[in-house]
């Protein structure tokens, strides 16, 4: 039976009175990220991205694991915001100067020319920030690794944080602590920091990434006793001790062009590239060393974590609603012009890698 008393009246209006006011404190739906964002504006957004993806692999094996890297290094400096995307100007110092990114990070010319599809097909829509993540899912789906719904709905942000990109991204040469430190203050946890390590399941890495394990680690004179004295022999080969460290090598001896869960039994022999990889399983008493034995042991599982511990990085602090803007070109601010095409060309500096030089 129907009540249409006047104080069931009463308690209605009162209830959406209360949504309304909730809504303006907090926010209305249309400020978060969703799987359907640009569904009316630019449907095939995540077709077009794949497409580029897939011509780009025909010619570099490794710009998946690239192009993930990329999504990393933005989400972790100033959110996901597509910062690292950014050139130098006369009021930015772009983040890729930083020493985890200078010389390393790479795969900005095939963000280019997806921004130049997407712009073609539905101009000034998409973001760039939600092209890396975007991206992100195609690279590890094309790989034979897991797909999911991307969330989407971010906005480019206004500048550059080099600062933060020096002090805030992992460093393969950190010991797990302050690896993990790094990510819980972006609001990851330890079953994160182990699943989004596993990305290094596919991609190569520089001789800068992990030579310091190869002679004289830790000061010691000997090289890292963690790694596996097959690796080892193979890897001083590679890198001379006073070689030019641009030596590279797979991060995954066994499928290094697959995304699989073989990055975790390699860890199991010692085979980690990466001191911040190895110490995952080598650091004993560790709380990373269950989540590897299971993720080794079960593909399934760590698919399923890698997919939780992505939709979670990717919403770190994304801008939505008016914040930001959309670029249309992800290297420059709109209506602004880089130091590079004004004429000052800028050399980045050596330095050592992030995570990984994929």
């Amino acid at each position: 039976m129907a009540v249409t008393s006047s104080s069931s009246t009463c308690d209605g209006f009162f209830i959406i009175s209360l949504i309304v006011i909730v809504s303006s404190l907090f926010g209305t739906s249309s400020a978060q990220l969703n799987a359907t964002f640009y569904s009316g504006t630019c449907p095939n957004a995540s077709a077009i991205v794949r497409s580029t993806i897939q011509q780009a692999l025909q010619s570099d094996a490794r710009i998946g694991g690239s192009l993930i890297r990329l999504h990393f290094h933005d989400c972790f400096v100033n959110g996901c915001d597509g910062s690292l995307l950014l050139d130098d100007t006369s009021s930015i110092q772009s983040e890729k100067n930083a020493p985890a990114n200078a010389n390393s990070t790479r795969g900005f010319n095939v963000v280019d020319s997806i921004k130049t599809a997407l712009e073609n097909a539905c101009p000034g829509i998409v973001s760039c920030s939600d092209i890396l993540a975007l991206a992100s899912e195609a690279s590890v789906s094309l790989a034979g690794g897991p797909s999911w719904t991307v969330l989407l709905g971010r906005r480019d942000g206004l500048t550059a944080n080099l600062s933060g990109a020096n002090s805030s991204l992992p460093s393969p040469f950190e010991g797990l602590n302050n690896i993990t430190s790094k990510f819980v203050a972006v609001g990851l946890n330890t079953t994160d920091v182990v699943s989004l390590s596993g990305a290094h399941t596919f991609g190569r890495g520089q001789c800068v990434t992990f030579n310091n394990r190869l002679f004289n680690f830790n000061g010691t004179g000997n090289p890292d006793p963690t790694l596996n004295s097959t690796l080892l022999s193979s890897l001083q080969q590679l890198c001379p001790q006073n070689g030019s460290n641009t030596g590279i090598t797979n991060l995954d001896l066994s499928t290094p062009d697959a995304f699989d869960n073989n990055y975790f039994t390699n860890l199991q022999s010692n085979n980690g590239l990466l001191q911040s990889d190895q110490e995952l399983f080598s650091n004993t008493g560790s709380a990373t060393v269950p989540i590897v034995n299971s993720f080794a042991s079960n593909q399934t599982l760590f698919f399923e974590a890698f997919v939780q511990s992505m939709i979670k990085m990717g919403n770190i602090s994304p801008l939505t609603g008016s914040s930001g803007e959309i670029r249309q070109d992800c290297k420059v601010v709109n209506g602004q012009s880089s130091a590079t095409e004004a004429g000052d060309i800028q050399l980045q500096s050596d330095g050592p890698v992030s995570v990984a030089d994929m």
